[in-house]
């Protein structure tokens, strides 16, 4: 009987242990990506992560490996609430989406290359047998993640720095790391950044430290000035709301600096007001040529405004394609994949009513997560860590698009804090046992 106790015991933490390995690996693989330094490309930073045979293969076996390891070990109450009516509607719009376009087969494929790469996310945060074994685990991972990023620095220069070669000369010098650009490469740094502090919150403080310091410099690195203002918005928020303790007051806060950071963005190409306010606060009001850019896709909306061009069927389409050269416009949209715009793109895609919903859920439903979440003292800190990431990225969601793309880290750490949200609103956290 004492040895049959002791091999249930040992095949426990035997079984612990690995499922904080799948956890901190997941974490690992969801920024590190299937293709890391791939070095200069002539396209668009946001097409980092389209359909391909790697991408496909690769998240498949993850999707695979990962339910099978939530089948296993967690518990069956905890995996009937993931699919929650949220994310239900959320796929459900896309996949109807997915009848507009002009390859119905192509998008689906592409769309569920996205269903399959939620499955690593949610594995990642309900695999861990407590909130200690997640933060132990996620800290590893993303520490060596980094330590990764500045090896090639020195040691793979070409591939991790922007160069003048390609076809934006203007960014060489600034870092990107693993990733394709430095307008991903930022956000992502900005969100290590803040699991860094959330690490040193929760009992990881050396690694934590390092995670933030290391992950801070590198944004600076990068050169995104819109990514190095919104960062600390986004903490100073979380942070004085848990100080004041007032969630509350925190996201009303929050919601009035995204009609401001609105307003100076989107809001430029239809307001000259703004516009005028814009160029008073910064050097380039068009942020790159990023309003020509707008101002096509709005006004493409209004060509399909209930039920949207389908998923991932605009930009480079055969009818995008065949357009003749606007030369007086900043960029060619026949050579662009996405809006910069997430919200642009949703209704793009989704139609009016679908992209509103589908942002509503995805930046407003959390914030409602959140209060609950706070209301449970064990989880506060995880709960500060996903709206952080949640603020942060409805603040970039006006400068790039990443809203179901596949496995673009951009968006697979923000579903990671959405679903994270979600979670501890309706189940809270659990504890070392």
């Amino acid at each position: 009987m004492p040895a049959r106790v002791g091999y249930d015991v040992g095949l426990a933490q035997l079984t612990r242990h690995l499922a904080s390995l799948l956890s901190g690996l997941g974490l690992f693989l969801m920024v590190f990506t299937l293709m890391p330094f791939q070095g200069a490309m002539e396209t668009d930073p946001n097409a980092a992560n389209d359909g391909n045979i790697i991408n496909q293969v690769g998240y498949i076996v993850l999707g695979a490996v990962y339910l099978f390891a939530m089948l296993l070990v967690v518990d069956k109450r905890v995996l009937a609430r993931l699919a929650s009516p949220a994310w239900v509607a959320i796929f459900a719009i896309a996949y109807f989406s997915c009848l507009q376009s002009y390859d119905p087969a192509a998008s689906a494929r592409g769309l569920t290359l996205s269903l399959v790469a939620m499955i690593m996310v949610a594995g990642v945060l309900v695999l861990p047998r407590s909130e200690e074994d997640f933060v132990h685990a996620g800290a590893n991972a993303i520490l060596l993640l980094i330590l990764i990023d500045y090896a090639a620095l020195i040691v793979a220069p070409d591939l991790a720095i922007h160069s003048a070669a390609g076809g934006e000369p203007w960014h060489a010098g600034f870092w990107r790391g693993h990733l394709l650009h430095k307008n991903v490469s930022a956000p992502v740094f900005s969100i290590l950044c803040m699991f860094g502090i959330y690490c040193l919150r929760s009992g990881a403080t050396l690694r934590g430290w390092a995670i933030t310091l290391l992950s801070v410099n590198f944004v600076l690195h990068t050169g995104s000035k819109t990514t190095i203002g919104f960062l600390p918005i986004a903490i100073t928020l979380v942070l004085a709301g848990r100080a004041v303790r007032s969630p509350g007051l925190m996201i009303v806060a929050h919601l009035v600096m995204s009609v401001v950071v609105f307003g100076l963005t989107l809001g430029t190409i239809y307001s000259d007001t703004l516009l005028s306010f814009t160029r008073a606060i910064i050097d380039d009001a068009t942020f790159t040529g990023r309003d020509d850019i707008w101002k096509f896709a709005s006004a493409s909306i209004a060509e399909h405004p209930w039920l949207g061009q389908g998923y991932s069927s605009f930009w480079l389409s055969p009818v995008i394609m065949g357009l003749e050269a606007n030369f007086e416009a900043n960029w060619d949209v026949r050579g662009i994949v996405a809006g910069h715009n997430s919200y642009l793109d949703a209704a793009l895609t989704f139609g009016l009513p679908g992209g509103i919903l589908i942002s509503l859920l995805l930046f407003v439903k959390p914030l409602l997560d959140y209060i609950r979440a706070s209301r449970r003292p064990e989880g506060r800190a995880f709960a500060d860590f996903c709206v952080m990431v949640v603020i942060f990225m409805t603040y970039n969601a006006m400068l790039e698009s990443f809203f179901l793309n596949r496995a673009d880290p951009m968006w697979l750490l923000t579903a990671l804090a959405i679903f994270g949200l979600g979670l501890a609103g309706r189940l809270g956290l659990r504890h070392q046992q």
